[in-house]
Parts: C-alpha cells; sequence; structure tokens
C-alpha cells in the first residue's frame, strides 16, 4: 500500500491528495491510508531519501527535502537557453486563452500529463498560480505573467491574436516559436516588424 501511496502522491503533484482521496482509490479506510502514510514519511525521513510528504491544507503531498533547498535553488537559476517543448508551447497557448485554469482542466484538454510542462512554465516566469479554485482540493489556479506579455510584445492579454483555428490564412499563430528559446524571443517593440 505504501508504495502506491506514494505513486499516487507523485502523480497528483502539488495538488496533493487527501487521506479520503487516497482511501477511494486504494478501496480501503482513512485510517488504514493515515497509518500508512505514517510509515512512508518516517522511512523516507529515515533513509534520507530527497523526497518528504508533507500535510498540507488537509492534505498530503510529495516535497523535496528542506536540505536540498539550495540545488533546487541552483536548478531554478539554470540558463534558459533550452528551446521550449511542444508540450511546453501547447500548455502555455491553453493557459493564455482560458486563464485562470487548473492543471487537470489543461490536462483535460491536452489529454496527457502537464505537470512537467506547467514546471517548466514556472520555471521560466512565462506562467505564475494566481489563485485556488473553488472545488474540492482548492487545485491551483494558472495564469500568464508579465514576462509573457514583454517576451509576446503584447501590452495586455485583450491583443492575444485568436486562436489558430479561428486565424485567417496564411497567418502564423502567436505560439509558432518551434526551437526557440526564451533567450531568443524579443520584445515587440525590439524587434522592429512585429515578428517573433
Amino acid at each position: 500500500m505504501k508504495s502506491i501511496i506514494e505513486g499516487l502522491l507523485f502523480a497528483a503533484g502539488e495538488e496533493g491528495l487527501t487521506a479520503k482521496q487516497l482511501a477511494d482509490v486504494l478501496e480501503t479506510d482513512v485510517y488504514a491510508v493515515q497509518s500508512a502514510v505514517a510509515d512512508l514519511k518516517r522511512e523516507l525521513e529515515e533513509g534520507g531519501r530527497g523526497v518528504r510528504i508533507a500535510e498540507v491544507a488537509g492534505g498530503y503531498q510529495m516535497t523535496t527535502c528542506a536540505d536540498h533547498a539550495e540545488y533546487i535553488r541552483r536548478l531554478a537559476r539554470s540558463p534558459q537557453r533550452a528551446p521550449l517543448s511542444q508540450a511546453a508551447l501547447e500548455t502555455l497557448a491553453i493557459i493564455a486563452y482560458r486563464q485562470p485554469i487548473t492543471r487537470v482542466e489543461i490536462e483535460q484538454i491536452r489529454g496527457v500529463s502537464s505537470e512537467r510542462a506547467i514546471q517548466t512554465l514556472l520555471s521560466r516566469q512565462l506562467i505564475e498560480e494566481v489563485g485556488r479554485a473553488d472545488a474540492v482540493g482548492r487545485p491551483i489556479l494558472y495564469g500568464t505573467t508579465k514576462r509573457f506579455l514583454e517576451y509576446f510584445g503584447l501590452r495586455d492579454l485583450s491583443e492575444l491574436p485568436p486562436p489558430e483555428e479561428d486565424l485567417p490564412d496564411g497567418e502564423k499563430p502567436l505560439f509558432d516559436v518551434e526551437q526557440m528559446t526564451i533567450d531568443e524571443w524579443k520584445p515587440h517593440e525590439d524587434s522592429g516588424n512585429g515578428e517573433h
């Protein structure tokens, strides 16, 4: 059961799961889940593992070990020279047009997990947490940032072009930036011709 709980919490990401949600999935009672989580927490700590289980907002969440915070910060500060993947671009487009939006809603649109794409966009400061949805578990809502507007040369979100399916023939979508790195993107006023 502990192995399954570990996998479920990892899959749930930052939204975490309550003991009741875990019990429903495992088809067991809440007390058995609470006992298993307590054992798993202890094993992770005593084993010197890089992850921990934290109790947050009435649920459980997989987190990194606090002792490794400096390494996590280094990773977050690493050069942003890798191109955005197609998954990250799709996720960014969905957030831009549907914000505020939860990870689950993004995944319903894309049909696949978007946890990694969201983390990439957060680390590059193109999106940010803008609140919590009024739903079970109070999932995080995501929206675009000022940096997003700067890199796409937009004064505000009202300047977003229509979604790709609504574009006139021959006009390229805003997110048609394959193999372009964040460092290569230029604000609209610097580009001279409005192209990105």
